[in-house]
């Protein structure tokens, strides 16, 4: 039985790495956004993947670590727009 990685898992990714990108663009709160969608993506393609015709666990892990990392470099980066 050949497994594809689930809709949700690559959405996830695509949101956390995005949301690296957007905080990098000094747009940080679209950074932030994109991250929590991230992890909610990546939380419910976990889920999605417990099924066995659906593959992606390893990546909607990567994106829920991925996401919780950027939502504190977008913290980090909304605090520093504010100090200049």
């Amino acid at each position: 039985m050949d497994q594809k990685a689930g809709a949700s898992a690559t959405l996830a990714i695509v949101f956390a790495v995005g949301s690296y990108i957007l905080s990098f663009s000094a747009r940080p709160g679209w950074g932030l956004l994109m991250a929590i969608l991230g992890i909610l993506f990546g939380v419910f393609g976990l889920i999605r993947s417990a099924s066995p015709r659906v593959g992606g666990g390893l990546l909607s892990i990567a994106a829920i670590v991925l996401g919780a990392v950027a939502i504190g470099l977008a913290v980090l980066v909304m605090i520093g727009v504010l100090l200049l």
